[in-house]
């Protein structure tokens, strides 16, 4: 167990200890879970309730906090409260270790491959001809990679990923399980109501930093590549089509899907199970709300949401509307019955004049 003082924590963030300087944190949790000896932190204004009722010895705050209301305990003031805490999680609890085992004899590893230094290779895991794998690379087992595909240094691919030909995996990249990468694009040609497969000639490039969740599916180029920028980050049950590009440090949420020929620039994010359709252009920065579903292009750093997306502040006030809906529909037929009877007593009134 590790055991760590307030203010080496604090010297390693770059933080103010405010209060009790002898306080020892041994472990880390979320405000309403945390215990004696447990380090927090407040990040969203949304849990601030919390904070009075935390068991925490120490909380991790923002620098323009005030700690006048704040029940007696330890804080760490700085810049980046989410961030510094996720430096102290490392520095206590430090990243997930992978045994050393070298290449099991189980795995099938082709005489063409090339195998770099301090590699690990699992049980069961499928290394094709002409494969490279980079140097302190870990392979977990029942992994396949495809002839001729490259994959960097300092890599960890996670059970069960398959990883198809002439794909190119960059350095310090991570694969977890059950993904998919290179498989052939959705593409096909419809001649007299027959759909034509297409062959998928091209290839997919994941580009350094870039982590993958469980479960995702990024299809190979048609003809040329699709691409995940570097530093990119990918969570579970995405889909990427055919020929999309992805810019550098984007964070696509849960069963994100993104059809083919997709261009997003650098630094987006996309909610849950947003849906983009092809051949549209996504500028940089642009934040999209999750379920949004996006049919044009969407210019840089904008945020938009809803289904046909919309830019936020419209998207609220259209959500704002569809509330109000059945309130407007009784008040309609209520018009309605109204300007019917109006019209009535218009015609009688005509019609004993005529008399």
């Amino acid at each position: 167990m590790t055991v760590k003082s307030v203010t080496e924590l604090a010297d390693h963030v770059g933080g103010e200890v405010i209060g009790d300087i002898s306080v020892e944190v041994t472990g880390a949790a979320t405000l309403t879970e945390a215990g004696q000896g447990d380090i927090s932190f407040l990040a969203n204004l949304k849990y601030e309730k919390d904070l009075q009722t935390t068991r925490a010895s120490v909380v991790v705050v923002g620098k323009d906090y005030s700690a006048a209301d704040i029940p007696p305990r330890a804080l760490i003031q700085c810049n980046d409260p989410y961030y510094a805490f996720m430096q102290i999680v490392v520095l206590l609890h430090g990243h997930r270790e992978h045994e050393k085992i070298g290449i099991s004899p189980r795995a099938s590893v082709s005489g063409s491959a090339q195998i770099g230094d301090d590699v690990d290779i699992h049980d069961f895991v499928c290394i094709s001809a002409d494969v490279q794998i980079g140097d302190n690379t870990r392979i977990y087992p029942s992994c396949t990679i495809g002839p001729g595909s490259k994959v960097g240094k300092d890599c960890i691919i996670y059970p069960n990923v398959t990883i198809y030909d002439g794909c190119q995996i960059g350095d310090r990249v991570t694969i977890h399980a059950g993904t998919v990468v290179g498989q052939d694009g959705f593409g096909y040609a419809t001649h007299d109501g027959i759909h034509h497969k297409i062959p998928q000639i091209g290839g997919v490039i994941i580009e350094d930093d870039v982590e993958i969740g469980s479960n995702c599916a990024i299809d190979r180029g048609t003809l040329g590549y699709t691409v995940i920028g570097r530093g990119t980050k990918m969570s579970n049950l995405v889909a990427i089509g055919h020929n999309t590009q992805i810019g550098p440090h984007c964070l696509l949420v849960a069963q994100v899907g993104i059809a083919g020929s997709v261009q997003v620039g650098k630094y987006c994010v996309m909610g849950g199970q947003v849906g983009i359709v092809g051949h549209i252009k996504i500028g940089d920065g642009a934040k999209i709300g999750a379920q949004a579903g996006v049919t044009n292009d969407v210019p840089e750093g904008i945020s938009i949401a809803g289904s046909p997306a919309l830019p936020i502040t419209q998207a609220k006030r259209s959500l704002m509307l569809l509330k109000e809906l059945p309130e407007f529909r009784k008040k309609l037929r209520e018009l309605d019955k109204s300007l019917k009877h109006l019209i009535k007593e218009e015609e009688e009134s005509d019609n004993n004049n005529s008399e």
